[in-house]
Formats: structure tokens, C-alpha cells, sequence
């Protein structure tokens, strides 16, 4: 294991996975080839076969990939990562590897609407069922867990309503029924939260969000601490394809060195929104962690160092009131995306979860006056001047 390990996250975010080449580099290089050069036929029929390391074609060897992957790895405090496109393709790559026939899957009802949509429409097709469980409800995944379950799936803190599920517990189910546990952890990132240091077997990232950070490339990545799984994922990157670019793998790569210092700042920023959602006359209700009111927010303070920068929240009326203060905004920007430095601000019913039902929808607690802001690191006080602008004109009576 690399002796950066023993550093602090700090330390990690800015030195992990870092290989000087021949020309002594400071910042880190970046590959953009295809193929790579062998000294002869046996080296060659060597690194093909497997005997000995060393890259071979970037679909599943890069050094700008691994660069990534090892920083990675080194924030979730692990050895090994594996990056992918996007973050549904490293979602696809864990199902592809662990999951036949026959199967079984538990998947917390709050995850995003394409994990949804993944499991119960393409999946199912090749013989893997799913059952859905709400997050926080432990009693139901004790009785929903079967002799064909092969995996937990959960996000947590979810998205958009930031429930919180107790790892720990959930882990310890997982191995007594020999299954394993996977922790989507694009909301807190390593920066807040490890969930393999809380007893998961899998993280999985979208590296498109707070990652990389400021909106410029898709990608995903899967982490373990466990050789055998790492050995599945990479023959399914390796014969299936779902290879990160060498460019979006810098870029993420870079994304990493202030990580620790943009997630701290979103925390600060979006506790700051969400106290003063919490009073506003026009809002029924707040979903985020660190509210004292928020019911995960025990279960959040022992399990993350700091609360992320998704806020939710009901505006008073339906999604005629939701979509009015999205529309006033002038500030914030109207995109689905998340884990950006801009604010941004979607209206779930209708983006990311339009495209599962409207039963799965209700499942999972998204109703059509939900408004979800990503708080970027401008000033909180002005996105709050932006969020009243519409808010102010809701009429609560």
C-alpha cells in the first residue's frame, strides 16, 4: 500500500497518484494516446498475457487513468479503484461483475432515478430482480433480504432528500447473509464520509459531481478495498469497455486536489441556505443533514465530518409554486446537474426522477412542490436573495 496513506486527506487530495516521468514534471502529465510501444514481441505477448504490468491500450490501461484512479483510492482509504465513463457505467460495471442469473438485489428507494430505471428496466431483463427498500426503515431490509439477495445498494445521503442510512448496520446485515454491501457516495465524496471505514465493500462515485466539481466532464468510478472485486470490475472494464477518457481523468485528477477544501465550503454554504429555508414562511419543509430538525442528522454526525451542499426543500403549494421560484431565480443556474462551484437549482419530479413512475416517485418521497439546490461556493447570502425572489411571492394562505 502507498506509504501516502498514513497522511491526512489533505496531504492526499494533492500528492496521492502522482508517477514523475523522465521529464520531472510538478504538475501531472497527461497521456491522450491510444496504444502504447512494447520493446519486442515477448514484452509485448508478456503484458498481453498478464505476467507481467504494464499498459497496453487506454480502453483499460493509462497512467493519466491510474493517476486518477490511485488518488482516488487513497482518499476512500483503500488500494484499488476503477474508473469508469460515467457514473452509471461504473453502476453497470458493479452489476456486470458481481451480479447472474437469478439474483437478487436490495436498492434503497432514494437513489437516483437512473439507478431506478437501471435496475428494474434493463437488469431485470437479464434474470436480476431488485427490491426496493425505503433507506432509514432497517427492519424492512432484514425481511427483504433473501437467500438469492447478492448485493445491498444505497445512497446515502440521499438524493435529493438526504436521508441517511447507518452503514454500519447495513453492513453487518449484508455479510451475515453473505452479500455485499455498495455505498453510492457522490454526496459527501471521501472528503466527508468513507463508507468502507464504516464496514461497505464497494464505494461508487459519479465523478461528474463534486469530484471534478465545477461542471466539466462525466465520469464514475467504483472503490474496494478487496482484490477479488477489483479483479472482477477490471475484466468487465477491460472486455465491455466503459473506459474513462485519459483528458476527463486529469481534469478529475485535478478536481481532487481541493476537495477537502470545496466540500468544507459547500457544507458551510448550504447549512447556511437551509436554516434560512427553514424559516421562510413559504417553505413546509427542509431536507438536509445538518438541520437539528433533520431526522438523519444524529446518524449523519457520527458517520460524516461535515453535512455536503444539497439542500431540498417544499415550497408551499404544488409544482405550479415549484417550477415559479425556479423561474425567478437570476442568480442560480437551472441545470440537473450537481457538486458544482455555481449554485444550481431542478425541479426532481420533473428532470431526474421524470423518467421512473409516478408509484416509484411516491416511494420515494418526491412530490411535485419539491425543489432541489445544489449550493455552489458563491456568497450563501446571495443565493439566498436569489431563492427569495420566488419564494417571497408564494402565497402560504
Amino acid at each position: 500500500m502507498c506509504p501516502l496513506l498514513e497522511n491526512k486527506i489533505n496531504t492526499l487530495a494533492v500528492r496521492a497518484g502522482q508517477t514523475r516521468t523522465l521529464e520531472h514534471e510538478h504538475c501531472d502529465p497527461l497521456f491522450l494516446t491510444s496504444s502504447f510501444i512494447f520493446t519486442d514481441a515477448e514484452d509485448a505477448a508478456q503484458k498481453f498475457a498478464e505476467n507481467v504490468p504494464g499498459n497496453i491500450y487506454s480502453r483499460f490501461t493509462n497512467p493519466t487513468v491510474k493517476a486518477f484512479e490511485s488518488r482516488l483510492a487513497a482518499l476512500e482509504d483503500a488500494p484499488y479503484c476503477i474508473a469508469t465513463a460515467s457514473g452509471m457505467s461504473a453502476i453497470l460495471t458493479l452489476a456486470l461483475a458481481l451480479l447472474r442469473m437469478g439474483d437478487r438485489v436490495a436498492v434503497s428507494t432514494g437513489v437516483f432515478g437512473s439507478t431506478v430505471s437501471l435496475f428494474t428496466n434493463i437488469l431485470n431483463r437479464f434474470g436480476v430482480e431488485s427490491d426496493f427498500v425505503p433507506l432509514t426503515d432497517f427492519e424492512r431490509w432484514t425481511t427483504t433480504v433473501s437467500a438469492a439477495t447478492r448485493l445491498l445498494f444505497i445512497e446515502t445521503p440521499s438524493n435529493p432528500l438526504s436521508e441517511v442510512g447507518d452503514i454500519g448496520a447495513l453492513a453487518d446485515l449484508a455479510h451475515r447473509n453473505d452479500c455485499l454491501l455498495a455505498v453510492d457516495n457522490a454526496y459527501c465524496t471521501p472528503a466527508l464520509q468513507r463508507p468502507l471505514n464504516l464496514g461497505a465493500d464497494i464505494v461508487v462515485h459519479s465523478a461528474t459531481k463534486y469530484l471534478d466539481g465545477q461542471g466539466r466532464c462525466v465520469g464514475g468510478a467504483l472503490v474496494t478495498r478487496d482484490r477479488d472485486i477489483y479483479d472482477m470490475f477490471f475484466k468487465i472494464l477491460r472486455t465491455a469497455g466503459p473506459a474513462m477518457s485519459p483528458f476527463n481523468a486529469w481534469v478529475f485528477h485535478k478536481g481532487l486536489e481541493t476537495l477537502p477544501l470545496r466540500m468544507r465550503a459547500h457544507s458551510n454554504n448550504a447549512m447556511a441556505v437551509a436554516d434560512w429555508l427553514e424559516h421562510h414562511p413559504a417553505v413546509g419543509r427542509v431536507y438536509y443533514p445538518g438541520l437539528k430538525t433533520h431526522p438523519g442528522h444524529r446518524l449523519a454526525s457520527q458517520q460524516q465530518t461535515g453535512f455536503g451542499g444539497l439542500v431540498s426543500f417544499e415550497v408551499t403549494g404544488s409544482r405550479a409554486q415549484a417550477w415559479q421560484v425556479i423561474d425567478s431565480t437570476k442568480l442560480i443556474s437551472i441545470t440537473a446537474n450537481l457538486g458544482d462551484v455555481k449554485s444550481t437549482i431542478t425541479h426532481p419530479a420533473s428532470t431526474t426522477h421524470a423518467r421512473i413512475t409516478e408509484e416509484q416517485r411516491a416511494a420515494a418521497g418526491i412530490g411535485e412542490n419539491l425543489v432541489r439546490v445544489s449550493v455552489g461556493l458563491e456568497d450563501p447570502l446571495d443565493v439566498i436573495q436569489d431563492l427569495s425572489r420566488g419564494l417571497d411571492r408564494v402565497k402560504t394562505k
